[in-house]
Formats: structure tokens, sequence, C-alpha cells
């Protein structure tokens, strides 16, 4: 088997530290593991199997011999320096927003649309999707294929890692500063997060929507290559620290039973099936953290519709939100393309 030179760009943040993990979980064929990260971090040793590896600059310079370069250092590095490693001959999976809808840029999730790979010789760049719209398209992807889907009512309830370490660290400050009677105070999010759920997820816009709830309709309609489909969402940040929640309403093309839905997802790739509530069995938060799956329960058909159906769909953020997808889809390049 042959094995590629990586280099994971933000190699310190919680997204690059999952994908060293994930990396080691699939056992991903290396040859060299380059770590990139700012200046800050220059030097710091991250443990990966066996060894120790040493945080080398980010730069533009920094992407030599480089087969795949997986970055996760924020859209403005990703802006800065993707261009450049894929000068340097890499293939870059960048996890950021600055190229999602980028024209000549395929937004891939591997179970939904591995094919738009081919699209990576344009500029050498592949996008990781938002991490909500991932497990949405992984759940919906074999439905859409059996029957089509008219519209899509999405509802999300958001760790408070989606915001980074920051907010992890102010939900852990919060609960405990209650716990010993002390005041609350806030300073990530605009209000508490502990014992509240914020329907506020990144800036809002002209048209009262929200910018990660516009990720969402637009990535699923580039992803699914239907720019006809209708989608909704309502994104919400609530007090959890990982696994994102969505309650997803769908208007199929055709007739679907939530049976025939339960067949449908019980072998489709990336899913897990969490069905069985009279044994109070659904997808949980607590549940997919650091699970690869995507849990999907609570399928029912939406009695107010002639082709409706609901569904749960849960998923770790970190992993299959971010890392496991970037990781997939380098695995799904060198297979084919080097």
């Amino acid at each position: 088997m042959s094995a590629y030179n990586v280099a994971i760009a933000g190699a310190t943040g919680a997204v690059g530290g999952a994908m060293l993990d994930v990396l080691k979980r699939r056992d991903f064929p290396l040859k060299e593991l380059r770590l990139l990260a700012s200046e800050r971090s220059v030097g710091k040793k991250l443990k990966f199997k066996d060894q120790e590896i040493e945080v080398q600059l980010l730069s533009e310079d920094a992407f030599t011999d480089i087969d795949v370069a997986l970055f996760s250092a924020g859209a403005t590095r990703s802006l800065d320096f993707a261009p450049a490693a894929a000068k340097a001959g890499a293939v870059v999976v960048d996890n950021s927003s600055a190229f999602r809808m980028d024209p000549e840029i395929p937004l891939v999730v591997p179970e939904v649309n591995g094919h738009a790979i081919d699209q990576y010789t344009k500029r050498g760049i592949i996008a990781n999707p938002n991490c909500s719209t991932i497990q949405m398209m992984v759940a919906l992807k074999p439905i859409y294929d059996k029957v089509g889907i008219k519209r899509i009512v999405v509802s999300t309830y958001q760790a408070v890692s989606g915001s980074g370490a920051s907010a992890i660290a102010e939900l852990q400050k919060q609960a405990e500063d209650y716990a010993a009677g002390k005041e609350i105070t806030a300073s990530v999010y605009p209000h508490q997060i502990l014992f509240n759920c914020l329907p506020h997820i990144d800036s809002f816009l002209d048209n009262g929507y929200t910018k990660e709830e516009m990720k969402m309709v637009n990535e699923t309609r580039k992803i699914f290559e239907n720019d006809s489909i209708g989608v909704t969402a309502t994104t919400v940040r609530v007090p959890v620290f990982y696994g994102h929640s969505e309650s997803i309403n769908i208007e199929t093309e055709n007739k679907i039973s939530a049976a025939e839905v339960k067949e449908l997802l019980q072998n489709a790739p990336g899913v897990k099936l969490t069905d069985d509530p009279q044994n109070n069995v659904y997808p949980l938060a607590t549940d997919c953290t650091g699970k690869f799956e995507t849990l999907v329960g609570r399928i029912r058909e939406d009695e107010s519709i002639a082709n409706g159906i609901n569904m749960w769909v849960v998923s770790d953020n970190i992993l299959k939100g971010a890392a496991l997808n970037a990781v997939q889809i380098a695995e799904a390049f060198v297979q084919k393309y080097k």
C-alpha cells in the first residue's frame, strides 16, 4: 500500500486534534505527518501513536512534498495559505467556510456526493461542509435517492463545542458558578447558555436568518446538486458540550412509509439506526460523542401532509461534523487519484 505525506494546518485546535485521532483510528497510510499552527504554538509537541511530533509554523512554504493538507485553522488562514498549499502540489481539504460556495470548489460528504471530488483539479481544494449540514445530508441521502425530496424543514440543537474551546469553558464555568451560588456571567454568547437555548448561531442577515441557517440552505442545494429543493432552517445553541441534534421534517416527491425509511437507513453508509422509542431508544448527544456514525431515530410519518417524514438526527460535531469527514475525503482522494 502506498503511503502519503499529510499536513494538518491548525493542528493544535480541537478539530486539528480530532484529525490526529481520526488518522490514527482509521490507520490512514502515512509516510510523514507534518503539524502546522500559528507562531505561538511552534515548538509544541503533539503525540501521535508512539511518537511526538513538533509543531511547525503555518506558512506558504510549509507544504513542500505534501500530498494532502487538512486545514482547520479558520477561514482567514485558509484563504491565506490553502492556495499556496495547492500550488505546492497538495490537495487541500478545508474545514472552514472559506471555499464552500465557490462554484469551482467541490463541497463533499463522501457518503452523499463522493463523485464531486473529481472537481478538485480546478483549484486543488475540496471543501468540508458545515457540521450541521453534514449529518443532515448523511441521513437524507438514501431517501433522496429513493423517492426524491421537495422540501426540508430543519431545527438544530447545537453543542457549544461548535463555538470553540472558549464556549466549552464558559458553559463549564457557568455550571460551577451556579452550583456555588455565584453570579453567572456571559462573554462568548450574548446571553447565559446554562439552562438556556439561544436561537442565534453566527450573525443575523437582512432576511432575518442567521449565517448558520443560510449555510444549511445553500450547502444542501450544492451537495444535492438541486437548486429547486426547498430548505428552511432554525439553528439553536443549547447547553450541551458535544453532539449536534436536529429535528428534520421532509416532504418527499413520492410516498414513502416510516417503515421503508427505517429499512433504507438500516444499512446506509455512515448511519446507525437508533429507533426503538417504546424502550426509550433514540439518538442522544451523550451517545454520539466519539462515534463515527450519524445516529437517526424517532422516524415517523408526518400526518399533516401526504408525503411527510419526521426524524431526529444526532452526530458528533467535531468528528463527522469536521475531522472525520475531512479524513474520509482524503481517503477517497488517495484511493482514486494518488
